[in-house]
């Protein structure tokens, strides 16, 4: 049998051996690691630029995302500087509004919120709450920083895929807001489905797709790459394969999650609508001449 100091004789070299090997690699790390002065000063320019020096101001939260905001703020706020869209003075929420009765006292789950243009309206006409669900970091981090300028207090915004919440969804809404989204979906007739198990009333703005139209908008007609025929819970339809293509290189794009989209023609999404029970409906803002492709809004309700 060895003797108690066997394997202290073997064990020594081993640990001098060990520490050679951590001294000589913690010394190659910190040689890595080493900057030159134009480097370390390089390094602390790109820190302090995260700091603001002048008195704090809600432009200053503006400037957070500059060159990247799509809308306008409202009242008060249209002198601060952000985007140009009317967003937040948006006729098709005030026809929405119209057709329901009002928002006033109403759950309401908005999917893609952009920038909270449509949830401050919302909250404007009186809704109880509004779940507000966006996918886009920057854009859900813009609808926070609207949120504590303009102090919504019964708005609350998460960040996720709001696809996958309807799927594990268990709440009903009074209703369902879904306004520029479905144009930006894999599978937009699984959303409509989606969305009428969490509601009996859906508000859709979306693009939709029509050969004849599209081939007189420039900036779309080089987007689209074919058709494929589809069936969803029964539902049988064609969708169109949408590319993004250069709008993906902007850093305030507001599109789906992937580098393309699929729609619908128009009728397709009515006649889903109505296959998943929404026979009431009512269409409004129609634009067959709209820029970026044809549009319309849809108020659709389960009686």
């Amino acid at each position: 049998m060895n003797s108690p100091f066997y394997w202290l004789k073997h064990l020594k070299p081993l640990v001098v051996k060990v520490k050679r090997i951590s001294i000589g690699a913690l010394g190659m790390a910190f040689k890595e690691c080493k900057q030159n002065p134009q480097e370390q000063a390089r390094a602390l320019d790109s820190v302090l630029d995260g700091y603001v020096q002048g008195s704090p101001s809600d432009q200053n939260a503006l400037d957070i995302f500059k060159g990247e905001w799509s809308s306008q703020l409202p009242g008060v706020w249209k002198k601060l500087k952000a985007g140009t869209a009317t967003l937040f003075e948006d006729g098709r929420i005030l026809w929405a509004a119209e057709q329901l009765g009002g928002f006033k006292g109403q759950r309401i789950i908005e999917l893609g919120p952009l920038e909270a243009g449509h949830t401050y309206m919302l909250e404007s006409l009186g809704a109880e709450s509004i779940l507000a669900i966006e996918a886009n970091k920057r854009a859900y981090l813009k609808c926070l920083i609207v949120k504590e300028i303009l102090g919504l207090s019964r708005s609350r915004f998460l960040l996720g895929d709001f696809v996958s919440f309807l799927r594990e969804n268990e709440t009903s809404f009074d209703i369902c807001m879904a306004s520029g989204v479905l144009y930006h979906m894999h599978n937009p007739c699984e959303l409509i489905y989606l969305m009428s198990k969490a509601s009996n009333k859906i508000v859709l703005w979306t693009h939709f797709y029509d050969k004849e139209l599209i081939q007189t908008k420039d900036i779309v007609r080089g987007k689209f790459s074919g058709s494929i025929p589809k069936t969803y819970n029964g539902f049988d339809h064609v969708l169109y394969k949408y590319t993004y293509g250069d709008a993906l290189h902007w850093t305030g794009f507001c599109g789906g999650s992937s580098p393309y989209s699929y729609w619908m023609p128009r009728e397709d999404i009515l006649a889903c609508l109505r296959f998943f029970g929404f026979q009431n409906l009512r269409i409004g803002f129609e634009e067959p001449e709209h820029v970026n492709g044809p549009c319309f809004a849809v108020v659709a309700r389960r009686d």
